[in-house]
């Protein structure tokens, strides 16, 4: 008797700690519960994310398409040069949905000209290309500046809100300045993430963009050594 009684109580004991432990365990919060309790200024900040997202995504693939070039495409150019059949150099090149392709197509539009001609059309032509490659990037340069900036805006205001609320409470509470901050703090935090992201998306497009300025330079090069031979 004594031994199941010990075992009903110890039971109970259990059940009891283990009810205490559930109600004393603090509430976790997913992220998108963190990021409504930001308050309005996260509404501009996640817009910039959605706006920076919007914008990496599709620079990413037009640049992946316009940059990408086959690797015998100048070879073949330059063996048509050589052979003096420029109207089927230019059949081939106007297969070329690329951004060297347009280059090369407008120097070869121009073949027999003077070479000078032929320099300043492909370079303006190029500088037409890069131009679009780089168009709405320096968005995300400025969203980078401007996202961490709303957060500590955010955080600001929530610290003045705070400090309003504890002058009219007239009574300083731990619960009352953790509770009002920790809330605050996540639009600083949200803006920082933003601000990062929009610039390292920057930077890596900026990166794509120089790279293939310098493969362009290369080709555009081989392409007029190739006029000079040709027209030896």
């Amino acid at each position: 008797m004594t031994s199941v009684f010990t075992l009903i109580l110890q039971i109970t004991t259990e059940v009891a700690t283990d009810t205490i432990q559930t109600a004393t365990a603090p509430e976790e919060l997913s992220i998108l519960e963190l990021m409504m309790k930001g308050g309005i200024v996260m509404i501009p900040i996640v817009l910039l994310w959605i706006i920076s997202t919007y914008i990496f995504i599709e620079r990413y693939l037009y640049l992946r398409t316009a940059s990408k070039v086959k690797r015998d495409f100048i070879t073949n150019i330059a063996n048509y040069l050589q052979a003096g059949d420029i109207k089927t150099a230019l059949m081939y090149s106007s297969q070329e949905r690329t951004a060297t392709a347009t280059i090369i197509r407008s120097g070869l539009s121009y073949v027999g000209r003077p070479l000078k001609e032929i320099e300043s059309i492909m370079e303006s032509a190029a500088n037409i290309e890069i131009g679009e490659m780089e168009k709405n990037v320096g968005y995300l340069g400025i969203i980078a500046g401007i996202a961490p900036m709303l957060g500590f805006i955010g955080t600001i205001s929530g610290i003045i809100k705070i400090f309003y609320n504890i002058s009219l409470a007239d009574n300083i509470s731990i619960g009352l300045i953790a509770g009002g901050l920790y809330e605050k703090m996540i639009t600083s935090g949200m803006g920082l993430v933003v601000g990062v992201l929009a610039y390292a998306g920057y930077h890596f497009l900026h990166q794509r963009v120089n790279k293939f300025t310098l493969q362009m330079q290369k080709d555009v090069f081989e392409f007029i050594r190739s006029i000079m031979v040709s027209a030896k």
